[in-house]
């Protein structure tokens, strides 16, 4: 069964967006893409995309486009933030070994060119007023420009973010609540010659995540401490490098070394959300951060995202009943999204053990763990990663 014919307006050109324009439009659908920047563009950030997510992207048919300058990860280190390393994960030990390291906008680039070769249209400038729901059976939902124009569809995916005007429109305005967690981030020049693996430094109420980027010619960094002084939640917010390096000082010389290089940083505060109880409603569905934020301790935002895109044009194309389409949407996705927010949140606390005895029996078990079962300590990880949601049932 294909989409032919059904016109699809979708908010936003991030992963999620571009990713369901792309999968729509092989559907036969007619996709327009509504993004309220002046252009495409992301600012430089790296991103993890593990086996799950990768899936996705090979079924849209853009793995090799991406694969060209994304660095293909081998291995996890965590490692204490004095000491030197406590476990080494074997990336090569997966069942599937699709994990790529990969520059956001690079991931924006080919998601972009992707949904233009499909056909899907993508319109920028576009600033949404208002989106109204299809309030009868049968009753379009209308998106209100800030221009005053009102874009008609069949259906209206939310994929605007974390603050997305979809969600508030089916569920309310909910107000998150500060974790006690600030991260900075930052890309800097790989001079150490880092090889293809994430790098955890685990201290007290911090740690700091590492990994290379474009064929292992940058580094991604990003460094994350626990405060009582609340940060505003916007990733295009900077901050001076001097404050960034003050509080990791007393982190090992390969962690300084790495904090020395960098020039330009941003800063935000971590939220948490609450997982939309409401998804779809009047023809409207939600996508992605915009029904199921998270927090970035498990590297899961983008591989979510790209499972959702391909859940949701899924269940649109097996039935021509839109409101049987997004509950089973729903109903396919939403347990798997809570595990995900629930394991996320959870390593921020293995990673930040202050009392120095429970850090010490921590990562006595995690050495042990790694020397005697190194294929039981990747095993844990199957639910998440060997989950594919391309392959049919």
């Amino acid at each position: 069964m294909t989409l032919q014919g059904k016109q699809i307006s979708v908010i936003g050109a991030g992963i999620g967006g571009l990713a369901v324009a792309r999968a729509l439009a092989l559907r036969g659908a007619d996709v327009t893409v509504l993004e309220q920047a002046a252009k495409i563009a992301e600012i430089g950030a790296g991103l993890q995309i593990s086996p799950n997510g990768f899936a996705v992207l090979r079924a849209l048919g853009l793995a090799e486009a991406l694969g060209a300058d994304a660095v293909q990860g081998k291995a996890v280190s965590l490692r204490d933030y004095r000491k030197g390393e406590v476990l080494r994960l074997d990336l090569t030990r997966l069942d599937n070994h699709d994990y790529y390291f990969v520059h956001r906008a690079d991931l924006i680039d080919v998601l972009a060119e992707g949904a233009r070769e499909a056909g899907c249209k993508i319109r920028l400038l576009q600033k949404i007023d208002t989106v109204e729901p299809g309030r009868r059976s049968g009753d379009r939902p209308c998106v209100t420009l800030a221009s005053g124009a009102c874009v008609e569809a069949d259906l209206i995916v939310g994929a605007d973010g974390l603050h997305s005007r979809v969600r508030q429109v089916l569920n309310g305005t909910p107000a998150p609540f500060f974790t006690g967690q600030t991260a900075w981030r930052a890309v800097i020049p790989n001079r150490s010659n880092r090889g293809p693996e994430v790098q955890v430094h685990m201290g007290p109420r911090r740690h700091v995540v590492s990994y290379p980027l474009r064929s292992g010619e940058l580094l991604n960094v990003v460094a994350v401490q626990e405060r009582a002084a609340w940060a505003a939640e916007s990733w295009s917010q900077e901050d001076d490098p001097a404050n960034m390096r003050a509080t990791f000082a007393d982190f090992g010389p390969d962690v300084r070394s790495m904090l020395a290089d960098v020039e330009k940083v941003h800063f935000w505060g971590l939220f948490r959300h609450p997982v939309a109880q409401t998804w779809h409603g009047g023809r409207t569905v939600l996508l992605g951060d915009a029904a199921h934020p998270t927090l970035p301790f498990l590297a899961q935002g983008a591989s979510m995202a790209l499972e959702d895109s391909w859940v949701l044009a899924d269940a649109l194309s097996e039935t021509d009943d839109t409101d049987q389409a997004l509950q089973a949407y729903q109903k396919r996705r939403e347990a798997r999204v809570r595990r995900v927010v629930t394991a996320a949140t959870g390593n921020a606390r293995k990673y930040h053990l202050s009392f120095p005895p429970f850090r010490w029996a921590a990562h006595l078990a995690l050495k042990t763990g790694g020397t005697l079962a190194p294929v039981r300590m990747m095993q844990q990880f199957n639910w998440l990663y060997n989950h594919d949601v391309t392959r049919k049932l």
